[in-house]
């Protein structure tokens, strides 16, 4: 059985009006201050905030007590580039943007959708991850779906305040129950008190391979999200120095390794559109 500190809520979620009431209340970067760039470097560090507990993204490892995953690869490739030694800290998802705001750490390196919301009060990097929604189903289920809109009438689990309860209810006819963690989902949609599930496409492939559970992969759904690295506005240099550096991760090929490395495909660059 998946267990809760295997596979917590989805975190790729919109920022809610909340969220970004608290973001909009706390100093986004002080006027005239050095940028995040020469203060990392003056300390010889890039403090990095994750959750911690979403793998395969990052979650800390049980044998080591260190913080493993895509993410935590990626932050530590990235700092390198950039001259630095990651700190990387384990901080609460409803915790993590306020406490960029107030800075305590200087980024989020924890599958943050980029979006036009989260982009009034942040800025982030350019992507190093780009994923779509999936339904999950159980196995005896063989009905064909090809989007959302053919789930009318049914009933759809997924992460409460994410992406993708905000993308379900988006269609009318759906009902949608929302759970506080994936295993919940999961063992609901299992037992049948839900009918579906939506989740980010390279979590479906791992709660597939992971959960002791009759459920598989049904049809991808949406547009492609893009996730970044999100930091204070204010600071053009330290922005202009990471997107260099993530370039060269890609030119290299060093970003794909570490996407095959997780998920067994490149997720670092835009899916190849699809012939008619």
């Amino acid at each position: 059985m998946l267990t809760t500190a295997m596979a917590p809520r989805r975190r790729l979620a919109l920022a809610g009006a909340g969220m970004l009431a608290v973001l909009a209340s706390l100093p986004a970067g002080t006027a005239g201050a050095a940028d995040l760039l020469a203060s990392a470097r003056a300390r010889g560090t890039l403090r990095v905030a994750m959750e911690g507990s979403y793998p395969p993204f990052n979650f800390i490892d049980a044998k080591t007590g260190q913080m493993s995953g895509y993410d935590a690869d990626v932050a530590r490739l990235l700092a390198a580039r950039l001259g630095l030694q990651a700190e990387l800290v384990s901080v609460e998802w409803t915790d993590i943007f306020s406490g960029l705001a107030a800075g305590k750490y200087d980024v989020i390196v924890s599958q943050a959708i980029i979006t036009p919301r989260r982009q009034q009060v942040v800025d982030f990097s350019e992507p190093y991850t780009y994923s779509r929604a999936q339904v999950l189903l159980r196995k005896n289920d063989d009905a064909s779906y090809s989007a959302l809109a053919d789930l009318k009438g049914k009933t759809i689990g997924v992460a409460r305040d994410s992406f993708y309860e905000v993308q379900a209810r988006a269609v009318p006819g759906i009902t949608v129950r929302s759970y506080p963690a994936a295993p919940e989902t999961l063992q609901d949609l299992a037992f049948g008190r839900i009918d579906a599930a939506l989740n980010d496409s390279l979590m479906v492939t791992y709660l597939v391979n992971t959960a002791t559970l009759p459920i598989r992969p049904g049809p991808l759904v949406g547009a492609e999200t893009r996730i970044g690295v999100a930091f204070q506005k204010g600071n053009p240099g330290f922005k202009a120095a990471l997107d260099a550096a993530l370039g060269r991760t890609l030119v290299d090929g060093t970003l794909a390794g570490l996407s095959r490395k997780w998920f067994r495909v490149d997720a670092s660059r835009p899916a190849e559109p699809q012939r008619p």
